[in-house]
């Protein structure tokens, strides 16, 4: 584990002496849309029907509005923090080219997000950018999510398939999502007829998840790489975004090389920590700009 020991007091946990846990790391490394920067510098993010705010305060994280049965239960696996994630930089960093960016992102950790908000969150993402994905997640869990209060402030947690069943493509097509409202609308369809189990999709071996997921309508290879890195725990899958194609032609390849060319040698490179080199670069790419002649 990357942390000595947890205390729990005045509703708000303290993990105390944390390694490899940075917020803009974490938040800012396009696997998470529901996490919002404050003034002070930490942020305050939904997930699995609660609201909490994390800061940073040294080598401590603090997360308010939280209890150690809520972090044993929820928050340790959801911040990945059984996981050695100095054992992994250690094994990138053997490539000296990864190293540049693994020394950059060194903060970085996978959440172990809910599939199915995931789901719907990267069917939003297709072609589309951030400001304007979590602009209409929000629109949905404000519209059908319950609320939940912190500070003052109305939160609205992400709706469960049964509730957006009961919403019409219409409705859905209202709430700022584009093209992919009949995408939505369908894999919601799709998991609440059992037609496919997000389930026995996640349990599947990495590659039969890959072909689950691609079932649904709106999902791509490359969004199927983002729901099974980011909720299924498959470190094989390595999302071919844009700024990851820039970084793999900067560091790796020739700039004409193919979108699945990239994925298949990126997962013969790397193997089962792919997922993990493919957010230290995407991290690197984005935040230096990196451009290709």
């Amino acid at each position: 584990m990357d942390y000595k020991t947890v205390i729990e007091e005045n509703n708000k946990i303290i993990i105390k002496d944390i390694k490899n846990f940075e917020l803009p790391h974490i938040f800012d490394c396009g696997q998470c849309f529901r996490w919002n920067k404050q003034e002070n510098n930490n942020y305050i993010g939904v997930a699995f029907e609660r609201v909490i705010e994390i800061e940073k305060d040294g080598n401590d994280v603090i997360i308010y509005n939280s209890n150690l049965e809520d972090f044993n239960n929820i928050w340790c696996d959801y911040f990945d923090l059984k996981r050695n994630y100095s054992h992994i930089k250690e094994e990138l960093s053997k490539d000296q080219l990864l190293k540049k960016a693994v020394d950059f992102g060194y903060g970085i950790r996978l959440l172990q997000q809910e599939p199915f908000e995931i789901l719907l969150s990267f069917i939003i993402s297709a072609n589309n950018r951030i400001p304007m994905i979590m602009r209409a997640i929000e629109n949905i869990s404000k519209k059908y999510g319950k609320p939940v209060d912190y500070k003052g402030n109305r939160y609205y947690t992400f709706p469960s398939p049964e509730v957006l069943s009961e919403v019409s493509l219409e409705d859905i097509e209202k709430l700022g999502v584009g093209f992919r409202g009949k995408y939505i609308f369908e894999a919601i369809k799709d998991v609440v007829e059992h037609k496919y189990s997000l389930i026995d999709i996640k349990n599947s071996n990495d590659d039969i998840c890959h072909e689950g997921l691609i079932q649904f309508k709106g999902v791509g290879p490359k969004v199927a790489d983002c729901i099974m890195l980011f909720s299924m725990q498959k470190y094989s899958a390595f999302p071919v975004d844009v700024w990851v194609k820039r970084a793999m032609q900067f560091f790796y390849l020739a700039p004409d090389v193919s979108l699945p060319k990239i994925r298949a040698f990126a997962r013969n490179k790397f193997n089962d920590l792919s997922g993990f080199a493919q957010q230290y670069l995407f991290y690197y790419a984005r935040e230096n700009n990196i451009k290709i002649e």
